[in-house]
């Protein structure tokens, strides 16, 4: 009778779970397949379902609405501060338009920005940032691990808190899973404030592990921003046997731009603790540069799939070029549309990936977008010196994107990632050139490289990406 219970109560599971899914699946096919699966195997679809079937973070919505409407944090202050680095109305085309208005923050000029590349510049910039800083740091990581970069990273900001300034660092629980109680007891008795980003806060939200807060942000007084790939764990620093050098990117952005970032912290943390960080909305210096730089955090909080918005509207907005570095190349139809879309604009498209993977799915899974693309001309390259985690876009003369997102459709729609849209040819230009030395480390792969695998390797490549909706 017990047995009996349990198949029935299964099988009622899947037909809820079923009708939920063709309410709620965005797309026709997805909500076939899992309606098919939960019906036919609920014993593994039913868990599944809840698990990975979920595109929205429930609750982030909410807390998100506080902070924008709080009169005492967010919106006067910010509006006030950034209202003199504004473009001119005459100087806003639509398509900055649109990408503000999925970013929530205007583009602001007056920023100085610059490219660390590779670990150790980018943690030296950090931690001289921190050291600097006079009222508050703002530090959030997806990954931190309790090692030799991790520990100095604890040292820093124990220092710091201990000299009056006041330290906020969120981590992701699930990137971080490894990160030791102690590490964190430590921050805590020197009072830095420290928190999870707590996924699975409140009860709607207990089954939403496959969701993640992939952003890495370092802020500091509101004047200066650290954006991009690097997490704190030695492999980030190139002393990982497996991978060597370890190619990752960041950029340091200082200006009014810097508050837009200031922005997202404010949103994760009110959710991770339902309190606000005490922090600044002053501007205290504009730059000769002039950067316009527009801040974009994207989520599966968010009423759109932003990300994957951001990125096709930037595919789109191509003329010339467009270069991409990712670790994992795994997009969804609209994506590979767009891109061969723009190969027909006769636009050059260039994307680098690993050689050396650090994950045998997204591995596979590329190969077979690999051989969708390059028959319209897209150029793959396969990155030999090591590593290649960096999330680098190049479009054009004149705008680069920096940031936390891969090429993925995990990043487009089920992380929270963050993204610098950066203008202007000079910034461009050092963006042109690290591209240039990657390209000199990369073998072009061949139109012919798939057919000449075994059956095996296609049979990996064709499995691999059935499971790209959750990679």
């Amino acid at each position: 009778m017990l047995i009996a219970g349990i198949f029935a109560l299964f099988y009622l599971l899947g037909v809820a779970s079923a009708f939920h899914a063709v309410i709620y699946v965005r797309t026709s096919q997805g909500a076939i397949a899992w309606a098919l699966s939960l019906l036919s195997f609920p014993f593994i679809a039913v868990p599944a379902y809840w698990v990975f079937g979920r595109r929205k973070f429930e609750g982030y919505v909410l807390a998100r609405k506080r902070v924008l409407e709080d009169d005492d944090q967010v919106p006067a202050n910010l509006e006030n501060s950034i209202k003199p680095y504004l473009l001119p109305a005459e100087q806003r085309r639509s398509k900055v338009h649109a990408a503000e208005l999925m970013a929530q923050v205007p583009l602001v000029i007056g920023n100085k920005c610059e490219l660390l590349i590779d670990g150790n510049p980018t943690f030296d910039s950090i931690f001289a940032g921190i050291q600097d800083a006079r009222h508050y740091v703002l530090v959030q990581f997806y990954v931190v691990r309790d090692d030799e970069l991790g520990t100095q990273l604890q040292d820093i900001l124990i220092d710091t808190a201990r000299r009056g300034v006041k330290v906020f660092f969120l981590y992701d629980e699930l990137g971080s899973v490894a990160l030791s109680n102690a590490y964190v007891e430590q921050l805590r008795d020197a009072g830095v404030i420290v928190h999870p980003f707590n996924t699975r806060k409140g009860l709607h939200n207990w089954f939403q592990v496959n969701f993640r807060n992939h952003r890495k942000v370092v802020v500091v007084d509101g004047q200066t921003a650290w954006i991009g790939g690097h997490n704190v764990g030695d492999e980030y620093l190139g002393k990982d046997e497996r991978f060597g050098h370890w190619r990752d990117t960041h950029v340091k952005i200082s200006g009014p731009a810097a508050l837009a970032a200031q922005v997202s912290f404010m949103e994760d943390f009110r959710w991770a603790t339902d309190s606000f960080p005490d922090v600044s909305w002053e501007v205290k210096q504009r730059y000769d540069e002039e950067q316009p730089v527009l801040i974009v955090p994207t989520g599966p909080a968010d009423d759109l799939d932003t990300a994957l918005l951001m990125f096709t509207h930037i595919i789109n907005s191509a003329e010339n070029r467009i270069w991409i570095s990712t670790p994992y190349f795994v997009p969804d139809a609209t994506v590979i549309l767009a891109l061969q879309l723009a190969r027909l604009r006769n636009v050059d498209i260039r994307i680098i990936i690993p050689q050396v993977p650090d994950s045998l799915l997204t591995y596979f899974a590329a190969y077979s977008f690999f051989e969708e693309l390059a028959s319209s001309g897209v150029q793959f390259y396969r990155y030999q010196s090591g590593f290649i985690h960096e999330k680098v876009l190049l479009v054009d003369d004149s705008l680069a994107a920096i940031g936390t997102a891969n090429f993925d459709n995990r990043s487009f729609r089920l992380n929270f990632e963050i993204t610098a849209l950066i203008g202007g040819q000079d910034f461009a230009d050092d963006v042109e050139a690290m591209f240039e030395q990657d390209f000199s480390h990369c073998t072009l792969m061949q139109g012919d490289e798939y057919e000449s695998k075994s059956i095996w390797f296609k049979f990996a490549v064709n499995a691999s990406r059935l499971m790209s909706p959750v990679l």
